[in-house]
């Protein structure tokens, strides 16, 4: 059981990391959603020749968030990017930064995420390159591009 530290800790961390700019829904749109904290954005990032990632539920809800992840597994996830079932992170999360991060503080990250309000938000899957959006996008341009000729 994680102590007031320990989460006051990941607290921060998680804050200062930007986690709730992908996390929480509204965020893009300039009027975070505070009640639904970490619930999973309504915004993807599509990025060229992988598709479309929409920032994912990391409260504790076990249906729609990760909630059944263990403390061990969400710091796998965020230190290596490969969540519990095998499937790699999106591109976009910074998992090569957190890599970096103590074995404390990644774990106070974890401890923190599971303190949270859980919040029952289905986000979508990630979409394939070409597939229909179900959200609304960022898109990430190669340099040299220009949004006239992007793919649409």
């Amino acid at each position: 059981m994680a102590d007031d530290a320990q989460i006051k800790r990941g607290e921060y961390l998680v804050t200062i990391g930007g986690c709730n700019d992908c996390h929480t829904p509204g965020y893009f749109f300039g009027k975070p959603d505070m009640s639904r904290f970490l619930g999973g954005s309504d915004v993807g990032f599509e990025l060229p020749g992988f598709g479309v990632f929409v920032g994912r539920n990391i409260t504790p809800d076990k249906g729609t968030g990760i909630g059944s992840w263990t403390a061990e597994q969400i710091v796998a996830a965020i230190q290596t990017g490969e969540r519990p079932d095998g499937r790699i992170l999106a591109p976009i999360m910074p998992w090569h930064a957190f890599a970096h991060l103590t074995a404390d503080d990644a774990m106070a990250i974890a401890a923190f995420l599971q303190s949270v309000k859980p919040v029952d938000n289905e986000v979508p899957e990630p979409f394939k390159p070409g597939e229909k959006v179900s959200s609304f996008m960022l898109r990430i341009m190669p340099p040299g591009e220009t949004a006239a000729a992007a793919p649409k």
